[in-house]
């Protein structure tokens, strides 16, 4: 017992360090707490913040309530969406027209080709042959951007500008 005694007393003085080093390590390490919990009451104040003393769990509950009835939501309108692009596969969606001399006699380009399609290339060519004596209309239709009837040199252009156009 003697020894330990003589042995503190000749290192008193590393202990003594020694014991005011551990004590500003563990200051530092209290204040590094403190620090750690005031941040987390701010957050858990920040968090119960406009709950006035609700129960926290009930608001959880009705937020993935909400979340779920948003899903629904998403769901319904991805469906809407879905359909309302199939349908609108099928509408007009590439225009062309030109307008033409058709007739070297007369005076300016009152004939025309209007070619209308859908995201098919399904559609119609409408075609105005305009002369001096009579007007003439006629349609040819188009299956997958292909006429089964003869296409003047006018209505190919036309459709070639329809299919060519970008939605």
């Amino acid at each position: 017992m003697q020894e330990i005694i003589n042995l503190i007393n000749q290192y008193s003085t590393y202990i003594t360090l020694a014991l005011i080093g551990l004590t500003f390590i563990l200051i530092i390490v209290v204040i590094a707490c403190m620090v750690s919990t005031s941040k987390m009451k701010n957050k858990y104040r920040r968090m119960m913040r406009g709950t006035n003393s609700k129960n926290i769990e009930e608001l959880i509950v009705k937020s993935l309530d909400k979340i779920d009835s948003m899903q629904e939501t998403t769901e319904n309108v991805k469906e809407i969406c879905d359909s309302t692009s199939t349908l609108v596969k099928s509408c007009v969606q590439k225009v062309a027209m030109k307008r033409y001399k058709a007739f070297e006699d007369i005076g300016s380009d009152l004939s025309y080709s209007i070619a209308m399609l859908d995201g098919n290339n399904n559609g119609v060519i409408i075609t105005s042959i305009y002369s001096r004596n009579e007007s003439i209309t006629y349609a040819k239709p188009i299956d997958n951007g292909i006429s089964r009837y003869d296409l003047s040199e006018e209505e190919n252009s036309v459709l070639h500008q329809a299919i060519n156009t970008n939605n």
